[in-house]
C-alpha cells in the first residue's frame, strides 16, 4: 500500500495538493504548523477541509520562526505590502519557514514509515520565495535523505503550474468548490476570495479569472 503526507496549510496550493495526493496514493495523512502565524484560521480551514477528505491531520506547534523572523505573516506590527517589490523578497517571507516544515515533515513520515512527502511549492508564481525553488526542493530532498538514512521523495504537483493552471488540476480534480470557497490563502486569514488587495489574494483571484475566461471559450 502506498502512503504519503502532505504538509498542508489549508491554502489553495495546499489543498489542491492534498486531493492530488488522494488520487496518486493509497494512504494519505497531513501535517501543518502553528508557527505564530498572523492568519492562524487558516489551520481551522484545514481542520475543516482534511475532515471532509477524510484525511488525518497532525497539527505541531513551532515557536521559532515567530521568535526570530522579522516580516509580516509573524509580526502583528508590520503591514503587509500589496506592491511586490522589485530590489527584494516581499516582506510576507517567512525565511526557512519550507525548509523547517519539509524537515519536520520528514521526521514525522519516517516515525510513520513514510517516503513520500507532497508540498504545494511553485516556481512559476513563486513570488520571489527562494525556498519554492526547484533548485532548493532537489537540494533539501537529498540532504534529507542523506541526514536520516532514508530514502525520501518530495513531490511537487505544482512547480511548474501558475495560479490558473493549479485552479484547472483542482477543477480537474473534482475540489473546484472546496478550493474556491473554503480555503484561506489570503495574507489577513479572509476565507474565499480574501481581502482581494493583498499580494496572495491578487494572484489568486487574477489566475481565477483567466482559468474561468479560457475555460468558458474552451
Amino acid at each position: 500500500m502506498s502512503k504519503a503526507l502532505v504538509v498542508y496549510s489549508g491554502g489553495q496550493d495546499s489543498t489542491t495538493c492534498l486531493f492530488w495526493a488522494k488520487k496518486h496514493f493509497d494512504e494519505v495523512c497531513a501535517i501543518a504548523f502553528d508557527y505564530g502565524q498572523r492568519h492562524i484560521v487558516e489551520l481551522e480551514a484545514a481542520k475543516q477541509i482534511a475532515a471532509e477528505a477524510d484525511v488525518r491531520l497532525n497539527i505541531f506547534k513551532i515557536n521559532l520562526l515567530s521568535e526570530v523572523s522579522h516580516n509580516s505573516l509573524t509580526d502583528n506590527a508590520m503591514e503587509v505590502e500589496t506592491n511586490q517589490p522589485g530590489h527584494r523578497p516581499p516582506n510576507t517571507l517567512v525565511e526557512g519557514r519550507n525548509m523547517l516544515f519539509l524537515t519536520y515533515a520528514a521526521v514525522f513520515a519516517k516515525a510513520n514509515g513514510i517516503s513520500d512527502i507532497i508540498t504545494g511549492v511553485g516556481q512559476a508564481d513563486y513570488s520571489g520565495y527562494p525556498d519554492c525553488r526547484n533548485e532548493f526542493i532537489k537540494s533539501l530532498n537529498q540532504t534529507l535523505n542523506l541526514s536520516m538514512d532514508y530514502e525520501y521523495h518530495i513531490h511537487t504537483p505544482l512547480m511548474w503550474l501558475d495560479k490558473s493552471e493549479i485552479w484547472q488540476m483542482a477543477d480537474e480534480l473534482g475540489v473546484f468548490e472546496i478550493v474556491r470557497d473554503q480555503t484561506i490563502t489570503c495574507y489577513h486569514g479572509i476565507q474565499g476570495e480574501g481581502c482581494g488587495t493583498c499580494p496572495s489574494c491578487k494572484l489568486r483571484n487574477r489566475g481565477l479569472i483567466k482559468y474561468l475566461k479560457s475555460k468558458n471559450n474552451g
